[in-house]
């Protein structure tokens, strides 16, 4: 039977500097969703990399004396080694620099002006440099940039522009009769009734006061402007071709079933976008969703505040699981979330250690110390063990629930609830008493086995999450049952399972020694 397609995107990180945690959390949301879908059995497409072109990286390689292809291709390599560095599992890095991106944008921009959506004239306006972004005196805010905040400079000059409002009825119509186009709902409504109720201004696409970018094809003093560029990488990398000779992965993955985005760049993605696919009569994407941004503390990160945290730096200090763990779970569905280090500190300890590294390490040391390291499927069940079974066997469709919604830090909360079962039952049959009670070997025997159960459950639906835990679990357990199909029985252990050896997955963290560590590490 053919496996069913999924099609996921990161937005293109902008090679102007190194990303942040802010921007990494994006590549590892994606990557959990990825193999989530991919643990289901679907054959999964994942697609990330960097937008390349610009103003900005034309004067930030000017600044750092260097040309604008080795400044992009220094950042573009360290964007790579981050997403590395976090065990992300993308199919393809593009970058926007690639030659045949290039020559297809020019395409797409050439039919676009060729059937009239694009047509010539002079933007007037003022103009953000860092957001290469025109706005109305009216969308600022205090006299600034509405998205960055900060100082606009008055800009006029030649350019070609795009008819939005060519496509805005249809565009509102099709949001309007597909709820799940745009996620979160609040997200929706923003998009619907501060920009496109409002009337929809036709798009700058075209620059003249620079030269690092696409150029168009017909008039040599013009480049393509960021969106059509960056926007585009979702399909040409996939192979569309213009003439509608598309590459066969274009035909089998288009449309792509979710385009993962800040919310910060969702005006572009739900109304640029979707009109650029309405105008080369391409259907549009399934979903896109805007996640929320990472606050340290209460602020937004910046270089001027000194409050900006990588995640290579976190990786060194705490390990690729446990940032990822903290990413996936602390960060909320619909609204900021915030990381410090203390709170990484407290939740590695809290969740990590003492949840599911202590139920692990002492359920296999049991093993070991009572059956010298096997025991033997029961043979018959009490009431309490049923209940615990069926806790166990309930999560698999709890979690396919919540990451059907992508409500991934849900999903990751239902699995820890497992393993806080797990640990109440321990509570619960209190071994270390049984074992001091020969006529209670058998019953010894059944609680252990059913917790080693238990923990297999959870270690595979860990799997998309903590991908080095789940497996160093397996490890554990001596088991290679790793399906998810598996999750719909108890009896993936066999007859009997003779256990690996204990190791910690997660240590205890001084609080205070690892604070005074970064503290002295970052001065």
């Amino acid at each position: 039977m053919e496996k069913k397609k999924y099609y996921i995107s990161t937005a293109i990180a902008y090679t102007s500097a190194k990303p942040h945690i802010g921007n990494t959390y994006e590549i590892v949301l994606a990557d959990a969703i990825a193999r989530f879908k991919r643990l289901e059995g679907y054959d999964v497409y994942f697609q990330t990399g960097t937008d390349e072109h610009g103003e900005k990286i034309e004067l930030k390689a000017k600044e750092a004396g260097k040309e604008p292809q080795e400044f992009v291709d220094e950042i573009a390599q360290e964007v790579h080694d981050i997403w590395d560095c976090m065990n992300t599992s993308y199919d393809k890095f593009v970058r926007t620099t690639d030659k045949e991106h290039m020559k297809k944008v020019s395409e797409i921009f050439e039919r676009l002006y060729q059937q009239g959506d694009i047509y010539k004239g002079v933007y007037e306006g003022l103009y953000c440099t860092p957001c290469e972004s025109f706005f109305t005196e009216s969308q600022l805010v205090d006299g600034k940039c509405p998205d960055c905040g900060r100082e606009v400079k008055k800009a006029s000059e030649e350019a070609y522009f795009f008819r939005l409002d060519k496509y805005a009825k249809r565009l509102e119509e099709y949001i309007e009769t597909h709820p799940d186009f745009i996620q979160p709902e609040a997200r929706k409504n923003e998009i619907m009734n501060n920009f496109i109720k409002p009337g929809l201004q036709d798009l700058c696409v075209s620059r003249t006061s620079f030269d690092w970018g696409v150029p168009v094809t017909f008039d040599k003093k013009h480049v393509v402007y960021v969106w059509i560029d960056a926007l585009s990488n979702y399909i040409t990398f996939l192979g569309y071709d213009i003439h509608g000779n598309h590459d066969e992965k274009f035909k089998k993955y288009w449309p792509a079933d979710v385009h993962l985005i800040g919310k910060d760049i969702l005006r572009f993605h739900t109304i640029y976008w979707p009109i650029m696919l309405m105008a080369l009569d391409l259907p549009l994407p399934k979903k896109i969703f805007g996640h929320p941004w990472i606050l340290v503390g209460e602020d937004k990160m910046s270089k001027s505040k000194g409050n900006i945290m990588y995640a290579d730096d976190l990786v060194h200090y705490f390990g690729v699981d446990a940032v990822r763990y903290y990413l996936l779970h602390e960060i909320p569905f619909a609204s900021d979330g915030t990381i410090t280090y203390e709170l990484l500190i407290e939740r590695i300890n809290s969740d990590l250690a003492n949840v599911l590294g202590n139920l692990v390490n002492r359920t296999i040391s049991m093993v070991h110390k009572y059956f010298q390291g096997t025991v033997t499927e029961p043979k018959e069940y009490t009431e309490l063990d049923e209940s615990f079974k069926k806790t166990i066997l309930d999560t698999k469709q709890e979690v396919i629930a919540k990451m059907d919604e992508l409500r991934v830090a849900d999903a990751i909360e239902a699995i820890f609830n497992l393993f806080r079962r797990c640990n109440k039952f321990i509570d619960e049959t209190t071994p270390w008493t049984l074992a001091k009670d020969e006529s209670q070997k058998e019953r010894l025997n059944d609680v252990l086995y059913l917790l080693l159960e238990g923990i297999r459950h959870g270690a595979i639906l860990l799997q998309p999450f903590l991908p080095d835990t789940a497996q160093s679990i397996f490890e554990q357990l001596n088991t290679e049952n790793y399906s998810f199909i598996s999750l719909d029985h108890f009896n993936g252990l066999g007859e009997s399972i003779t256990v690996g050896e204990a190791h910690p997955l997660f240590a205890r963290i001084d609080k205070e020694k690892k604070l005074a560590e970064i503290h002295q590490n970052t001065k």
